[in-house]
């Protein structure tokens, strides 16, 4: 086993090791959640803490870790007989990616299971953590089953299967550590609420400290044992110091007066729930410990509220995380004891005249602002527009609008979207767009396993089993069941797939204003691609040329900020956009040849700039139908007289079109309801 780095040795990162240690002193807190960019040390340091960890005592044999001082009366190995228990180091368990669900909650002998009737089980990871940590590295690249799992599990202190029949429940407790890359997709904001603290890391940009990094990392590469011994001293006087404060944290005092400061700091940013409350409680509580006091401070509160509460204050899903500290530090004052006598000498805590209320503080505002939006539709014009602005009414002239390019624009507010799927049914990743096969979903059926069983279908089982146990000499109760039996059952559910955005962002989409409601439209498919976990893209096309804004990611966030900046102008080579989109997925279904496309055209149908221009924009759109690529033309076309030739062009792509207001979930009931109101006036 290679020797890790040792965790004193790493340079800087305050929030990152205090959230860390504050967890080793009280797991109760919750687990800590560890955002930043690549190459922060947040690996490293959580494989150095389980040096750290004290030794845990363990009934020898049980593979559930019992404690021989009070063994879990419901372990699966038990019941455990009155022995010493034997001494091993805290586990620190590693949970790739790409684990199945029978990986992390562990998986039955379903053979032994029908024929013996015995509850033959497998331990999972959860098990092996049991007692240690559990380390999850891209927590927000997980299926979000699994994440489920997971966190429920360490909700709940134990790990439940339920399958087939077959019961097993063992004890799961154990200090949940995720770390992520925002820019690889975040979280969902009620699975970010799960975990106890969050901490952000970046690189420092002093240049000592990154000199002292390098020069540490390259000593410990070149003599990994050497530099351990190093800082061996360091090391024990840390350890025991997590020790000292796990002892004192039982005597800790939360007072009436501070426990008040928690509850009013939560009230006042408003997160959800009381889940804030207890974790900043506890995290309060574990400050004090490792203060080495036997009293909760307001000191101990603030710095549990920037732990505790920046990632529940997410709203909107391109929000990120953060919190207003001066709007903090007011909070704590007001809720805090007053003094009638010092009225007068206490500082204003705001001398600007009060705080932020949407956060601030990093806390993140969406990406559209009314004060920048630009007027609607048909309102006027600014400075910039193209002069190739048409008479209201009037039909958009293809050969007017190839202006200079204009600043970016703000977009529209996002709506809610009617949904777009894939047709026919997919294998691809789980998410929540289209009909596919997956592991999780209503039984459509049953087949012959390949490779591992991990959803067994009984019934098939039982029935392609039955004609066979005369000839197998059954005598007993059991049924006589062999591999060749086992079916597998077939799952139908829903799976994410890759959206790619080809945007218009040409002068004829700038006439009138429309880019605004463009941009607002894509953000509101960007927000239904976030909830249903797909991979996004985005292709833009304007002037002479179409380029990859955003290349297909996760990160749906990175998608947003891409499109707020894009500027127009220019002529429309349609045929470059459609062409630069097929390379784009064609090499998509190279690296992920499961996960299925659809592509998302947004434009007014319009095509200028170059020899034969429509008619290459033709054969670049049945070049995408004749690979069965599902698309959806969004038709930005506006004014009384339309040309219809996105209509056209959806056509030539084998899909269909809609237009701006269509898009919108809600506009078939506005519609009724509107009926509905004139009727009773009439």
């Amino acid at each position: 086993m290679s020797t890790p780095y040792p965790f004193t040795a790493i340079v800087g990162q305050d929030d990152l090791r205090l959230g860390l240690l504050l967890n080793a002193v009280s797991p109760a807190v919750g687990g800590v959640l560890v955002r930043g960019e690549k190459g922060t040390a947040k690996s490293t340091a959580v494989r150095a803490l389980a040096a750290l960890m004290p030794e845990v005592a363990v009934v020898p044999g049980c593979r559930f870790s019992c404690d021989p001082v009070s063994p879990d009366p419901a372990c699966p190995d038990g019941p455990h007989a009155e022995a010493a228990g034997v001494s091993r180091a805290a586990r620190t368990v590693e949970l790739p990616v790409g684990a199945s669900e029978d990986r992390l909650v562990g998986a039955l002998d379903i053979e032994r299971a029908l024929s013996e009737g015995v509850k033959a089980f497998e331990p999972g990871l959860l098990a092996d953590a049991h007692r240690g940590i559990l380390y999850v590295d891209e927590v927000n690249l997980l299926h979000d089953h699994l994440v489920d799992l997971l966190l429920d599990a360490a909700a709940m202190g134990a790990s439940y299967v339920e399958r087939e029949g077959v019961s097993v429940r063992h004890a799961a407790r154990f200090l949940l550590v995720g770390t992520m890359n925002p820019e690889e997709g975040e979280l969902r904001p009620q699975l970010l609420d799960r975990f106890g603290l969050t901490v952000e890391v970046a690189a420092s940009r002093d240049t000592d400290e990154r000199v002292e990094v390098v020069r540490r990392r390259l000593a410990y590469d070149d003599d990994p044992e050497g530099f351990a011994a190093r800082w061996a001293e360091e090391e024990s006087a840390l350890r025991r110091r997590i020790a000292d404060a796990r002892a004192l944290l039982p005597r800790v005092v939360l007072g009436d007066g501070v426990l008040r400061q928690i509850a009013a700091t939560c009230a006042a940013f408003e997160v959800d729930g009381m889940r804030a409350d207890i974790v900043m409680a506890r995290t309060a509580t574990a400050l004090a410990a490792w203060a080495g006091r036997e009293e909760v401070t307001a000191d101990d509160v603030r710095q549990a509220a920037l732990l505790a509460l920046p990632h529940r204050r997410r709203r909107n899903p391109f929000d990120a995380p953060g919190l207003d500290e001066d709007k903090l530090d007011q909070t704590l004052d007001e809720a805090g004891p007053q003094d009638d006598n010092d009225d007068d000498d206490r500082p204003d805590p705001d001398p600007d005249g009060g705080g932020n209320d949407d956060g601030g503080g990093g806390g993140g505002v969406p990406p559209q602002a009314d004060g920048d939006r630009t007027p609607p539709q048909g309102q006027g014009g600014e400075d910039g527009d193209t002069p190739s602005q048409a008479p209201e009414g009037a039909p958009d002239a293809p050969g007017r609008s190839t202006g200079a390019e204009q600043q970016p624009v703000a977009s529209a507010e996002p709506f809610r979207t009617k949904m777009l799927s894939v047709p026919g049914l997919g294998e691809g990743a789980a998410g929540r767009r289209s009909r596919a096969r997956t592991e999780h979903g209503r039984t459509t059926g049953a087949r012959r396993p390949q490779g591992s069983l991990t959803k067994l279908h009984l019934a098939a089982t039982v029935q392609a089993a039955a004609p066979h146990q005369r000839a197998r000499g059954r005598a007993g109760r059991g049924l006589v069941v062999r591999r060749d039996d086992l079916r597998q059952a077939t799952r139908e559910g829903r799976e994410g797939n890759l959206v790619l955005f080809v945007v218009d962002a040409s002068g004829s989409m700038a006439a009138r204003q429309r880019m605004s409601a463009v941009k607002g439209a894509v953000l509101s498919l960007l927000l239904d691609a976030y909830q249903r976990r797909d991979k996004v893209g985005l292709v833009t096309f304007r002037g002479k040329e179409a380029e990859v804004a955003l290349p297909p990611t996760s990160s749906v966030d990175a998608a947003a900020a891409r499109l707020e900046s894009l500027p127009t102008g220019g002529r429309t080579p349609l045929a470059a956009g459609l062409l630069k989109a097929h390379d784009v997925l064609r090499v998509e279904r190279l690296r992920d040849p499961s996960r299925r496309p659809l592509l998302v055209l947004v434009t007014d149908g319009r095509a200028t700039g170059g020899p034969e221009p429509v008619a290459l924009a033709g054969r670049a759109a049945r070049l995408h139908r004749s690979e069965g690529t599902a698309s959806v033309v969004v038709d930005c076309e506006s004014g009384y007289v339309r040309l219809g030739l996105a209509g056209e062009l959806a056509r030539e792509l084998g899909g269909t079109a809609v237009t701006l207001d269509e898009l919108r979930a809600d506009s078939i009931a506005g519609l009724v309801k509107d009926v509905t109101a004139a009727g009773r006036a009439a």
